[in-house]
């Protein structure tokens, strides 16, 4: 697809990307009240069901939602059909992937206590920053909870769910994610060993 008019459309509401950005199909980014959403150099965003064959269900989503919120994505990521929604602050590293139909949500949506959600229902919720380190594999169909953090390196397995740390080079896996190996550390991105 021509993407330079949806380019037009990130320019003119202050988004920030950097150089060389490829969009598959159309995604939804919206910066609330335009705040801070950047986008590094080098990132593809798959949001086409025929980019990425690992059976996307929707576009990739990415917004802010309030006036202090953050979004900041490096250079050479690659995002498939993920959903990534800030009320704080979600920082994704350099060199990171993230599958398809991932969601990474640095909040509840809503309360958690029943009397105070029947009440403010859009308001009072628990709200916790995400780090995600540089070189990340995350899996199809993960879920990346308020205040994960997620060290270099890591591979989260398809399906998982994470909610709280994950250390740097090591595989973790399932519902909620726990380290099943460790990897051999400091590769870097593209670097394979002899």
């Amino acid at each position: 697809m021509n993407s330079n008019w949806f380019k037009t459309f990130l320019f003119l509401n202050r988004i920030q990307y950097g150089k060389k950005l490829i969009l598959k199909g159309i995604p939804v980014i919206i910066s609330k009240s335009r705040n801070k959403l950047s986008i590094g150099d080098h990132v593809t965003i798959n949001s086409s069901f025929l980019s990425n064959l690992v059976g996307m269900y929707q576009r990739t989503i990415i917004v802010t939602r309030t006036p202090d919120a953050e979004i900041t994505i490096g250079n050479n990521v690659g995002i498939s059909g993920a959903t990534i929604y800030a009320r704080k602050s979600i920082i994704i590293g350099d060199h990171t992937l993230i599958g398809g139909n991932t969601k990474i949500i640095d909040n509840d949506f809503h309360p958690v206590d029943p009397e105070v959600r029947r009440k403010t229902p859009n308001e009072h919720m628990g709200i916790r920053p995400i780090e995600i380190g540089k070189n990340v594999f995350i899996g199809c169909n993960c879920l990346i909870l308020k205040g994960a953090k997620i060290g270099d390196n890591a591979v989260i397995g398809a399906g998982s769910v994470v909610n709280g740390e994950i250390p740097a080079n090591c595989v973790a896996v399932g519902n909620p994610a726990r380290v099943v190996r460790f990897l051999e550390p400091n590769l870097e991105p593209n670097e394979t060993k002899v």
